[in-house]
């Protein structure tokens, strides 16, 4: 195989991983997101006020 070939290989299996790298660095990006969301719909969805008094004259 010649210089010049393998450099078109090597240079496109570059490409292919840089690729997938960015996919992925996306997709990790998308589900912090989704995660932090989720956080904070349900920090939004508790009552604080509830459970923190308790009737002992029963």
């Amino acid at each position: 195989m010649d210089v010049a070939a393998m450099s078109v290989i090597m240079n496109q299996a570059q490409v292919k991983q840089q690729a997938s790298v960015s996919l992925m660095d996306k997709a990790l990006d998308q589900a912090e997101t989704q995660s932090s969301d989720m956080i904070k719909m349900m920090e939004t969805s508790m009552q604080p006020h509830l459970g923190g008094n308790i009737d002992l004259k029963g």
